[in-house]
């Protein structure tokens, strides 16, 4: 069958062919290859070559599972839907309907994030539903609204960056993260462009760069006032464009007056020298992108660091135009189509605003309800799990998440699901979360449940099927709509296909930014994939290439923001004396319960740890290899040590996709970004000892 890869934002296209077993083997074995696509061009990275190997696994949850006498024993289907729709019934009644929280998940597709978000508003009614692509993009998308008066990944196509002859890749590891994209990359040093990476390790990605700024983590938004100021001095703004097509440069003018470039070297631990060669080089390039991710996201003021990056590109008028742009390289297979249609606290389908009174109105017909009863704005994913904790959420249906592991603060988070009067988790394994959970609901996986995901380039691609569901698992919208009905609801959620839910989703999305009104299944058939927004079946979309002639605030014009350099949020002491920061390996995948349940992907990275440099492994007595505990003001965990000259001294690193004891969101802090919500991720303050025991 044809399908495409269920991890990163790429979308690969590829084929699977499944092969009898040889003789003595009662299973058969399978061949893997690419399929030519506009994104990836045919290449499978080790994740991809191996994700049947999950979906296939003999881990996966096949029939429902209900708790009794505190165990999680096999259920029916009518024995699993009566008790949910039963106890969500009552929770309601007793405590109102906020007191149910909903949890979605990025890789869901755009039929199912849709379905969810209507579900928790008029199914259950409440305004607490918000998903993990919180943690994912959150920084860039506020951003992205703020200054050009959209979000979306890309700006610019993947094509384009070959074009480039200056590319800055801030705080992403795209050869680990998305490594089928690397090819353009190398290309584009083929034909002469200058590669800056920023980054507190020696990664896979900086092997690439001709300048490799090595700053100290949370210090982002700081460099980028250094670039400004070097392109300010040096004349190198595009003077014209700023003037027909921004507003708020004379306030970043001003700003940049103050800027020290001394002051700037001293928080970041950059020379002034480096700063400076890497401001020259894209700002006397011709053509040149932006890329940032989660390096730069994952902060307290990751949407302000982000900003200051977009002030880069639009102070040198790089945007809208082959080889310019910028990108916010999604993490999560579908971030971008998954945060546009409603599984976030403040928005309705076509990234409409849940607070806009038209906005409301123009849903709530579509969804033929009153514009009285759709609830308002609630809260973000780590501000949900603190209302877990207080009670105030006192039931939570996850689906296609695993927040006991994905939050920050996890001690808490743990503590908060064990209080809940009533949890409820979807999903394909038994997860860390599903684990705690009273009913258990068995999901499709990718090579089984249809429907469509839009790509970092906002590319709409539909994923097809000719799979049955095995055991008693079902497809997670349907599994909604059966929720519904013992709700009550089902005169809202009629669906039989995930056709049908796709075809009201472009109804509801029309006229929003994220328009899909002109997709249907049968174009991305015939044309492999479609970018939004394309309002008409009779035109292709905006062909990828975004702000050519407008950018999309009322005035058509792009805004400048100034922003001030500063410390992380949590600065080295004493009793904390190194920043933590955390990320991706190329094996594993978010929380790793899908990748840890492939056999070949698991034993290329069969435990966490933590990177140490040389220096700082011997000041603080740590052995290569060695068990050591990780602690910080908000807790603790343990991983073996990997000692290496590929980060800096006053920097530790870890991986993000191991639970329990090796869950790294243990030390990390709560506090979020004001504007965004995004935990700071990057920069958490940790001590390091050994566990070895003291003779």
């Amino acid at each position: 069958m044809d399908t495409q890869c269920p991890f990163c934002s790429v979308q690969c296209k590829m084929r699977i062919t499944k092969e009898l077993p040889v003789l003595g083997s009662s299973r058969p074995s399978y061949m893997i290859e690419g399929i030519p696509n506009a994104a990836s061009e045919g290449r499978l990275c080790v994740k991809g070559m191996n994700a049947h190997q999950h979906a296939t696994s003999m881990d996966r949850l096949l029939q429902p599972l209900v708790k009794k006498e505190g165990q999680l024993v096999p259920a029916t289907w009518e024995e699993a839907l009566f008790a949910i729709s039963r106890r969500f019934q009552d929770i309601s009644k007793e405590h109102g309907p906020d007191a149910l929280g909903v949890y979605g998940g990025g890789s869901l597709t755009n039929e199912s994030a849709y379905l969810l978000g209507k579900f928790a508003r008029v199914a259950l009614g409440t305004k607490y539903i918000d998903y993990n692509g919180r943690f994912c993009m959150s920084a860039a998308a506020s951003a992205g609204n703020k200054t050009f008066g959209i979000d979306r990944g890309l700006t610019c196509r993947l094509a384009d960056i070959p074009l480039a002859r200056c590319i800055i890749l801030a705080g992403t590891n795209i050869a680990e993260c998305q490594p089928t994209l690397m090819p353009y990359f190398n290309k584009a040093k083929e034909n002469g462009a200058v590669i800056i990476v920023i980054d507190p390790r020696v990664t896979a990605t900086a092997a690439i760069a001709d300048i490799h700024l090595q700053l100290k983590p949370g210090t982002d938004a700081a460099l980028a006032n250094g670039l400004l100021k070097v392109l300010q001095d040096e004349k190198l703004m595009d003077e014209t464009f700023i003037a027909n097509r921004t507003n708020g440069y004379a306030e970043l003018k001003e700003h940049l007056a103050s800027v020290q470039l001394d002051e700037v070297s001293n928080l970041t631990g950059l020379k002034v020298e480096a700063i400076r060669k890497a401001a020259l080089a894209y700002g006397q390039a011709e053509t040149g992108i932006i890329f940032t991710a989660r390096g730069v996201e994952q902060q307290t003021d990751g949407h302000v660091a982000v900003r200051n990056f977009l002030n880069l590109v639009l102070a040198t008028g790089k945007v809208g135009k082959p080889g310019c742009g910028y990108g916010a390289v999604t993490g999560q297979g579908n971030g971008q189509g998954g945060r546009e249609h409603g599984q976030k606290s403040d928005q309705l389908p076509g990234y409409r605003s849940i607070e806009d009174e038209q906005d409301r109105a123009y849903v709530a017909g579509v969804w033929g309800i009153d514009p009285s009863e759709l609830p308002r704005k609630g809260v973000s994913a780590y501000e949900m799990m603190e209302l877990v904790h207080q009670r105030v959420i006192r039931s939570l249906f996850v689906m296609g998440s695993n927040p006991i592991v994905s939050n920050p603060n996890a001690n808490l988070v743990e503590e908060g699901l064990q209080s809940l009067d009533f949890l409820v988790v979807a999903d394909m394994f038994l997860s860390e979360t599903a684990r705690l959970a009273d009913v258990v609901l068995p999901v499709t996986a990718y090579l089984e449940n249809e429907g469509t995901m839009t790509n970092l380039e906002g590319r709409v691609l539909l994923r097809e099927t000719t799979i049955a569901a095995p055991g008693e698992s079902m497809h997670d919208w349907v599994i909604l709509c059966q929720i519904a009905e013992g709700m009550g609801k089902q005169l809202y959620f009629p669906f039989e296909s995930a056709e049908q839910i796709f075809e009201e989703l472009k109804l509801a999305s029309r006229g929003g930014l994220a328009d899909y009104y002109g997709i249907t299944y049968d174009r991305l058939r015939r044309e492999g994939g479609i970018y939004w927004p394309c309002p008409s079946t009779e035109v292709k979309g905006n062909q990828g290439m975004m702000f050519a002639e407008t950018f999309a605030h009322t005035d058509g014009k792009a805004i400048f923001m100034p922003v001030s350099s500063r410390l992380p949020q949590e600065t080295p002491s004493d009793d904390f004396p190194l920043t933590m920061t955390n990320g991706r390996v190329l094996t594993h995948y978010l929380t790793g319960v899908q990748t840890r349940r492939s056999p070949s992907l698991a034993a290329r990275n069969i435990e966490s740890y933590i990177e140490i440099h040389p220096k700082t492994a011997k000041k603080h007595r740590i052995e290569d290899g060695e068990w050591v505990e990780v602690t910080s003001r908000s807790g603790s965990f343990n991983v073996r040590s990997r000692i290496t000259d590929k980060i800096r001294e006053d920097t530790l690193f870890v991986p993000m996709h191991w639970g329990g004891v090796q869950n790294v969101n243990k030390a990390t802090s709560p506090e979020l970004d004001p504007h965004c919500k995004m935990p700071g991720f990057k920069t958490s303050a940790v001590a390091i000892s050994s566990l070895r025991i003291q003779k």
